[in-house]
C-alpha cells in the first residue's frame, strides 16, 4: 500500500517548495508475541507468559529511564514514531534505549506502527506534530488490544490528557507512578525511580510544542478535557509553591533578542572545583572568562550548563574570593530555609584535603588558578545568569550519599517516604532532594540519583533515586564512584569485539615477513623501557652507529591496526572508549587484553608487528639527517623498566651491545632536550606518587613520590620527536584532515597568580613567551631551600592551558602550535594500543606513505568532528579518574595512621593557608579561626565550635612557642602573600616549610576525608626534611 507523505520547505535561496515522498505500508509487520497466531516465531521476542505487555509514550522513554532499566520492568512495545523522536531529541537516552532494545533478558520490541497499514495515521487539520504522534501511541496500543486479546496491554504515559483519551479507545492507561504502584509487592524501590518533576517536565514540553506549532484543534480536545487538566495541573504546581529563591529564567526569545543586541552574553558555566560557589563562563563575545559569584548569580546553572549571563555595572565586580570555603564561612545566596524546610550548609562537606597530581598542560583556568594560587585581589568582569540555553545534566546520574538526620530529628525509616537531601561526592554540584521510601535501607551506602529539575522556589534540584553502588568508604565500591563520576566505560567487551581478535596463539607469520610493505628489522638491537609491571608494551627503541658516522635512530611503535580494521565492531568500541584508563590497582582497557598485552604489546624475545620511525642523525649536534617510515617485523631483544635501564647506563662495568646503546640514546636524548629548551620548550612539574599494593588485599602498603630517572626522560624525548616527525609527515600529505594536538598559549591574566606568589618573596616571572617563562623558572631558585624551584614549577604547571586534539582542516595554521613543547607541529602517533588518536593518526600516515586508502571517518571533516570531541573529553575523563584513584588510595593508606610530614605553604588566604606535601602528593587547608575574640590555627574543616581552641597551641613554623590565641586578629596581606596576628609574633608566608600531621577524620555522611593539622616542625625528624628537589 502506497501513501504519499508531504511537507514545504524553504530553500537556501529563500524558494518555498513542496515536497512529497512516497510511504509504503506494508500487512506484514509483526506483534512479536506468540501469542499473536499470525506472527512469524522468528520475530518472537516478547513472552507469552509476561503478566502484561507495556506500550509506552515518548515522554516515558525520555524522562523514565532509570524506571525502565529495572531488572523488573519487561516486555515492552517501543513503537517506531517513539523511536526516533527519542533519536531527534536525546542521543544519549536513545543509545540507552537502543541497549534495552537489544537486551535479551529485557524483551523490549519495536514495532513499526509507521509502516504498518492498519497503525499508520495522518495529521489532522490543525493537528500539532505532537498531538499526531501522540495519537499514533494510543491507535498502536488498541491495535496490539484487539490483535491479543488474552494479554494485559498498558500504556504507559504521564501524560494524564494522553491517558483519559487512551481510555475512550478501550486501553488500559497508567502513569509510571501508578505503574511503579501496582509492582510494588514485587519491586518496592520501583517507586524510588520515578522521575519527580516528570509532571511537570510533560506540560513544559507540551507549551513549548504548542508555541511552535499553534493551538491544538478545539475539536480533539475531547469536551476541553486537556484545557481542564492542565488547568488542574497548574493548581496542583502551584499548590506547593513557596516564596522563590531565585530569580525565573528569561524566556528563549527574550534571550536569543539579547544575546542579538548585545545585551546578554553566552558560554558554558565551569564551577570552580575548589570553590563550588563561584563559577566562570567563557564568552567569545567579552573576550575573557566572567566570574559568577554565590548560589543566587549562579541562578540554578550548573556545571556544563549553556547559560545566558548579563554582566553587572562595573561597581558590582568582584574578584574571585580571598578565603578557603569552610563552615565557618557564610556564602551569599545560601541563606537559611529558602524554602526547602532546612538550614543545612554546603559548605560543611567540603573536602578539606586533594591529591595535589596535576599533569603540565591541565587548565584551571580563571578563579581556580586563583583559588590555587591566591589570587584574590584583581576584579575582573562579574555576571549573573539570566537563563539556560542547554541543560546538561548527566544521564547517568550523580554520585553521592545521604545527608543524616540533624541531631535530635526522626531518624530514616523504611515505613514512609521520607524527603531526604543527597549529597554528591563531587562538590561542583549542589546537594538534590530526593523522596524515597528506602531512606534507613540508603542511610549508609553511596547511592545514584539523577536530576529531574530545578524551580526558583527550592534552594535544591529535585531528583530521584537511581540504584545502590554499596557500603561507603569500601575501596570497591568507592572505586565504582569515581568511575561512574568520570564517565569510564567499564563494561566488558561485547562478543562481536573479541570476534575481531585473533585467537592466541598468535605469531607473526611468512607473509607478515615478506609483505613486500613490511621491513623485516629482527636483527636490530631493540629493546624497551617503561614502568614497573608494564603489560600492554607500546613502543620501543634502537640505536646503532652508521658507517658514516652517524647514528640510525628507531622508535618502533604497536602496529595495532593492522588488527583493528576501519567501521569494526572493534573499532567502533576503541573510538567510544578513546583511551585505557589507568588506576592504581587495575586498568580499564580501550581494547581487549589479548591484544593489549600479547598480540600487539612488543614484549621481549617476540616477534611482533610494528610501525617504524627511522632517522639518521648526526654523532656531535644529533642533527636530523633524514627521516623514513615503515610497517616493520621488529623482535625486542630487553623489556626493562627505567629503574633497570638506568642502573645498565650507570654500571660502567657493563658493555653489552644493549647496555652501550642506551648510554648513546641517552647522550643523543640531551642535547635534544637542550635544543628544545633553547626553542623555549618548558621543563614544568607534577607531583606524582606511587604505592605499593598488598598482593592479597589491594589496599596499599606504601606511599611516597615517583621517582624520575634520566631514563623517563630519554624515552621523551624519543616519543616527541617520533610524534613531531610524523605531524610533519602527515600534515604534508593531508593539509585538511591530519589530527594534530595543540597547547594553547596562556592568556597573560592566567599567569598573575604564579607572578604574585614569586614576587611575594622577591622573585620576577615573566610570561611573556614560553622561552622567558623557561628562563624566570630557571632563575627561581632559593639558597635555603633547594625545594624551592620545584615547587614554583609545579605551580607554573597549574597556569597552563589544556593541550587538546584538533582536526587540522578546522583552525589555522598558527594554531597548531604547542606552547609547552615550543613546538610548531605535534600529534600523538605513539601509544596505539591504550589511545584511539593515535589509531587515527596510524591511519593517516598510512594513507600518506600509499599504504592504504584515507578512511572516509577521518577524510569528512564532519564526521570528524565529534571524534575529534570525544577523543579530548575521554582524554580528560581518564585523567581525572586516575587521580580520583590515587586519592581514594591516599585516603585508604592514612585510614589506619597518623603520619608526620614535612610541606610547605602554597597559598596564604585571609582565613587560612593551604599547604602541600610533597612527600604524599597532597594538598590541603589549615584554617584560623575566630574564636571568642581571637584567631588560632584549625586544623580541619567543621571544628571552629570546639572551644578548646581558645587555648595556647604551637606554631609550625620558627620556635616551638606557645601562641596566644588572644593576642589580636590575624591580619592578611595579599600583595606580600602574608597572614599575622597584630604583634608579630606568629605569621605565616607563602612557601614557608613547616610541618603537618595527617590523618583521617570522619564527618558529615559518614565521609572520611584526610586532615592537614600544623605541628611544630621541630618535631620532624631530620630525614623527613626536604633537602633535595
Amino acid at each position: 500500500m502506497l501513501q504519499n507523505k508531504s511537507f514545504v520547505k524553504k530553500t537556501k535561496k529563500g524558494k518555498v517548495l513542496k515536497v512529497v515522498r512516497e510511504h509504503y505500508l506494508r500487512d506484514d509487520i509483526y506483534s512479536g508475541s506468540p501469542l499473536d497466531a499470525q506472527c512469524d516465531p522468528e520475530s518472537h521476542k516478547l513472552s507469552a507468559e509476561a503478566p502484561h505487555y507495556l506500550v509506552i509514550d515518548t515522554n516515558i522513554a525520555l524522562h523514565q529511564m532509570d524506571l525502565l532499566e529495572h531488572t523488573s520492568v519487561t516486555d515492552a512495545i517501543v513503537t517506531s514514531v517513539v523511536l526516533e523522536e527519542v533519536r531527534a531529541r536525546n542521543s544519549s537516552v536513545y543509545q540507552r534505549l537502543r541497549g534495552l532494545i537489544a537486551s535479551p533478558t529485557k524483551r523490549f520490541y519495536v514495532f513499526a506502527n509507521e509502516h504498518h497499514k492498519e497503525t499508520y495515521i495522518t495529521a489532522d487539520a490543525g493537528e500539532t506534530p505532537n498531538d499526531r504522534n501522540d495519537r499514533a501511541i494510543r491507535v498502536a496500543a488498541a491495535w496490539y488490544v484487539a490483535r491479543l486479546p488474552t494479554m494485559r496491554i498498558i500504556l504507559l504515559t504521564d501524560d494524564a490528557n494522553n491517558r483519559l483519551k487512551a481510555k475512550e479507545m478501550g486501553v488500559e492507561a497508567l502513569s509510571a507512578r501508578e505503574y511503579a504502584k501496582i509492582k510494588s509487592e514485587e519491586a518496592p524501590e520501583l517507586a524510588d525511580l520515578v522521575a519527580a518533576a516528570a509532571t511537570e517536565h510533560h506540560l513544559a514540553e507540551k507549551q513549548r510544542k504548542e508555541a511552535e506549532g499553534g493551538p491544538s484543534s478545539p475539536s480533539k480536545q475531547s469536551g476541553g478535557g486537556k484545557e481542564q487538566n492542565k488547568q488542574q495541573i497548574k493548581q496542583q504546581i502551584r499548590a506547593v509553591k513557596r516564596q522563590k529563591v531565585y530569580e525565573d529564567h528569561k524566556p528563549m526569545s527574550d534571550m536569543n533578542a539579547g544575546l542579538k543586541a548585545g545585551r546578554y552574553h553566552q558560554g558554558t558555566l565551569r564551577v570552580n572545583r575548589f570553590n563550588p560557589f563561584e563559577g566562570w563562563v567563557g564568552s567569545e563575545s567579552v573576550g575573557e572568562d566572567i566570574l559568577i559569584r554565590g548560589r543566587i548569580d549562579m541562578n540554578r546553572a550548573m556545571e556544563g550548563d549553556v547559560v545566558a549571563i548579563e554582566l553587572l555595572p562595573e561597581e558590582q565586580w568582584g574578584a574571585p574570593s580571598s578565603r578557603l570555603p569552610s563552615s565557618a564561612a557564610s556564602v551569599a545566596g545560601d541563606a537559611a530555609g529558602g524554602g526547602d524546610g532546612d538550614e543545612y550548609n554546603e559548605e560543611e562537606n567540603l573536602e578539606p584535603v586533594r591529591v595535589a597530581q596535576v599533569d603540565p598542560g591541565e587548565h584551571y583556568g580563571g578563579s581556580e588558578a586563583a583559588a590555587l594560587l591566591g589570587d584574590g585581589d584583581t576584579k575582573c568582569p562579574t555576571a549573573r545568569v539570566i537563563g539556560i540555553i542547554k541543560r546538561n545534566w548527566r544521564t547517568r546520574g550523580y554520585c553521592g550519599s545521604l545527608q543524616p538526620p540533624k541531631e535530635g530529628a526522626p531518624q530514616f525509616s523504611n515505613d514512609r517516604t521520607t524527603s531526604v537531601l543527597f549529597i554528591p561526592v563531587e562538590r561542583k554540584f549542589p546537594f538534590i532532594r530526593i523522596q524515597t521510601r528506602q531512606a534507613q535501607t540508603l542511610g549508609d551506602k553511596r547511592i545514584v540519583v539523577a536530576i529531574d529539575g530545578w524551580e526558583a522556589d527550592s534552594m535544591y534540584p529535585t531528583g530521584h533515586y537511581v540504584r545502590n553502588l554499596g557500603n561507603i568508604g569500601d575501596k570497591d565500591v568507592e572505586t565504582e564512584v569515581l568511575l561512574i563520576e568520570n564517565d569510564i566505560n567499564t563494561a566488558p567487551f561485547s562478543p562481536a569485539v573479541h570476534a575481531c581478535v585473533p585467537p592466541l596463539p598468535w605469531k607473526v607469520t611468512d607473509a607478515d615477513i615478506n609483505d613486500p610493505n613490511r621491513a623485516d628489522l629482527r636483527h636490530l638491537p631493540i629493546c624497551s623501557v617503561d614502568p614497573p609491571g608494564c603489560k600492554d608494551i607500546d613502543d620501543a627503541l634502537h640505536i646503532r652507529k652508521l658507517e658514516n658516522g652517524n647514528w640510525e635512530l628507531g622508535v618502533h611503535i604497536a602496529d595495532v591496526t593492522h588488527f583493528l580494521h576501519p567501521g569494526s565492531a572493534m573499532d567502533v568500541e576503541a573510538a567510544s572508549r578513546a583511551t585505557t584508563t589507568y588506576l592504581v590497582q587495575r586498568r580499564i582497557d580501550m581494547l581487549p587484553k589479548p591484544l593489549t598485552e600479547d598480540i600487539c604489546s612488543l614484549r621481549a624475545d617476540v616477534e611482533r608487528l610494528a610501525f617504524s620511525v627511522l632517522w639518521e642523525i648526526t654523532d656531535d649536534t644529533a642533527e636530523i639527517v633524514n627521516s623514513q617510515f615503515t610497517k616493520s617485523v621488529i623482535r625486542s631483544r630487553a623489556a626493562l623498566t627505567y629503574q633497570e635501564a638506568q642502573s645498565r647506563i650507570d654500571d660502567s662495568r657493563l658493555h653489552d651491545e644493549i647496555s652501550e646503546n642506551l648510554r648513546q640514546m641517552n647522550r643523543i636524548a640531551k642535547i635534544m632536550r637542550q635544543r628544545r629548551t633553547d626553542r623555549g620548550a618548558l621543563s614544568l612539574a607534577s607531583p606524582e606518587v606511587k604505592f605499593e599494593i598488598d598482593t592479597e588485599t589491594h589496599d596499599p602498603l606504601d606511599v611516597g613520590m615517583y621517582q624520575l630517572r634520566e631514563t623517563n626522560q630519554m624515552v621523551e624525548e624519543m616519543m616527541l620527536l617520533a610524534n613531531c616527525t610524523v605531524a610533519e609527515r602527515c600534515l604534508s600529505s593531508f593539509p585538511a584532515c591530519s589530527l594534530l594536538r595543540r597547547h594553547p598559549t596562556p592568556p597573560p591574566r592566567q599567569f598573575e597568580p604564579l607572578m604574585r606568589a614569586a614576587a611575594a618573596v622577591g622573585l620576577t616571572i615573566d610570561a611573556a613567551t614560553s622561552k622567558n617563562l623557561a628562563e624566570s623558572l630557571d632563575r627561581a631558585v632559593r639558597a635555603d631551600d633547594p625545594y624551592f624551584n620545584k615547587l614554583i614549577r609545579i605551580m607554573a604547571t597549574r597556569c597552563m592551558t589544556q593541550a587538546v586534539y584538533l582536526n587540522s582542516g578546522e583552525m589555522s595554521v598558527a594554531e597548531y602550535h604547542h606552547y609547552g613543547l615550543a613546538a610548531p607541529l605535534y600529534t600523538h602517533f605513539t601509544s596505539p594500543i591504550r589511545r584511539y588518536a593515535d589509531v587515527v593518526v596510524h591511519r593517516v600516515l598510512m594513507a600518506a606513505l600509499g599504504l592504504n586508502t584515507l578512511p572516509d571517518s577521518v577524510r569528512d571533516r564532519a564526521a570528524m568532528h565529534p571524534v575529534v570531541s570525544n577523543l579530548n573529553v575521554r582524554h580528560r575523563n581518564a585523567q581525572l579518574a586516575g587521580r580520583a584513584s590515587v586519592e581514594l588510595h591516599t585516603l585508604i593508606f592514612f585510614k589506619e595512621r597518623q603520619i608526620l610530614a614535612d610541606a610547605r605553604v602554597t597559598r596564604v588566604k585571609s582565613n587560612g593557608l593551604v599547604v602541600f606535601v610533597p612527600k604524599f602528593g597532597i594538598e590541603g587547608p589549615v584554617f584560623l579561626s575566630a574564636v571568642d575574640g581571637g584567631e588560632g590555627v584549625d586544623g580541619g574543616v567543621g571544628n571552629t565550635n570546639n572551644k578548646n581552641n581558645n587555648k595556647k597551641i604551637k606554631t609550625a613554623i620558627g620556635a616551638a612557642e606557645d601562641i596566644n590565641m588572644s593576642d589580636g586578629a590575624f591580619h592578611f596581606d595579599e600583595d606580600k602573600q602574608l597572614v599575622s596576628n597584630a604583634s608579630g609574633s606568629v605569621k605565616y608566608t607563602i612557601f614557608d616549610p613547616c610541618a603537618v600531621k595527617i590523618f583521617v577524620q570522619e564527618g558529615t555522611g559518614r565521609r572520611r576525608t584526610l586532615v592537614l593539622e600544623l605541628v611544630p616542625r621541630e618535631e620532624l625528624p631530620e630525614s623527613e626534611k626536604m633537602t633535595s628537589g
